[in-house]
This record gives C-alpha cells, structure tokens and sequence, in this order.
C-alpha cells in the first residue's frame, strides 16, 4: 500500500508528514471532539479510528502499538454499547436512552492507578523484551494510560478526562523531547479539547445528564 508513505509536506526540511499521519490526526481529533461534547457518534469515528492507527503503526514497524489496537478497538466496541444501553439507575437524564455521566469512587481510581502500573510494568517488561524500545517502561505506562482512560470513557465516568490531560501533557513532552514538530501540536490540540470536556463532563454530572 504505496498511499502509506505518501508524504504531504515536510516540518524543518526533514521531518516528513505522511498522508496516514494527517488522516489518523483528523479522525482522532474528531472522536474525541464528539466525546466531550456526549455525543454517541464518536464511537463510530472510533472505529475509523483504531483500524487507522493499525495502519500507520504497521506502516513504521511499531507492532508493541500495532497489537495493542485490537484491544482498543473492543473497548470501543464495550464503550458504545454502554453509551446506548444504560441500566435503568444509570439513564440519563437529559436522554431516556443514554447513559449518564458519572465519577469513580475513591476506591477505583486507587484502582485504576494500580493498574496503570501493572499494566505498564507488564507491557513494559515485553517491550524490553522483545523490542528495541529505548524507553520501554515510560512508553507502556503512557500506552497503559491511554487503555484506562478509554475503558473509563467508554464506561462514561467523568475521571477519564483526568487520564486523557495527563496522557497528552507526556506526549507532547514525549514528542518534543524527539525532535518533532507536527505531533506536540495535535496532541496539543488534545490537550486543549481535554480541558474543555474535563468541564463539560462536570457540567453533564452535575445535571445528571
């Protein structure tokens, strides 16, 4: 698939953007725009979403994160059936057939950072492994991150916002720390919808919607 390298334009004379790369940036800047507005439709850009990602990360040989989207492609999946079939405590207020938002206990997100740090020792000691990654630990606690705040997302709970700001805030750190350019800024762009959904969500839970 030649279209894969097809680079668009260039950043500094040598940092090529590729189509993929755009596309892949548009589609998850759309899916998380509709997200933080409560709307369901975001599922489906999701999808677009994941099988992008396959292709751009199979395209540059990074299988660790090629692999991982299968899984993020089911969390989508368990995310839009949430959204869509609330039980009868969880319904919306606002939309007899949404789910509503609602937040962790103190208890889960004790929890969900647990597991952030098993996860991402686990990924990060197969990375180690079986890659050449040279920050494995860092790059599978970031990618242990992503997967929390998208189960936490897909089970509509206003803390995944928390997760998303943080993940953004280490990528363009990551990012800029390598010498690129385009992506700090859509993860950038990220950020900024994160904040903004982050008052959002309250709103909607505040409201019960």
């Amino acid at each position: 698939m030649d279209w894969l390298n097809y680079t668009l334009f260039t950043f500094n004379g040598d940092t090529p953007v590729l189509l993929i790369d755009l596309i892949t940036s548009l589609a998850g800047l759309t899916c998380v725009f509709l997200a933080g507005r409560n709307s369901k439709y975001n599922f489906w850009v999701g999808y677009l979403y994941s099988v992008l990602l396959f292709l751009m990360f199979w395209n540059k040989d990074l299988w660790a994160n090629m692999l991982l989207q299968p899984v993020s492609l089911g969390i989508n999946i368990l995310g839009h059936y949430r959204w869509t079939h609330p039980k009868p405590d969880e319904v919306s207020g606002k939309d007899g057939k949404s789910l509503k938002v609602s937040m962790l206990t103190w208890p889960q997100r004790a929890m969900a950072v647990a597991a952030i740090f098993l996860l991402g020792w686990f990924w990060g000691w197969l990375l180690e492994t079986l890659t050449h990654d040279p920050i494995p630990y860092l790059d599978a606690c970031v990618t242990a991150l992503i997967l929390v705040a998208q189960f936490l997302a897909a089970l509509k709970k206003w803390d995944c916002w928390i997760a998303w700001i943080a993940v953004n805030i280490t990528q363009i750190a990551l990012h800029l720390s390598v010498g690129h350019v385009f992506m700090p800024l859509v993860s950038a762009l990220y950020l900024i919808n994160g904040a903004a959904s982050i008052i959002n969500w309250w709103r909607l839970y505040r409201n019960k919607a």
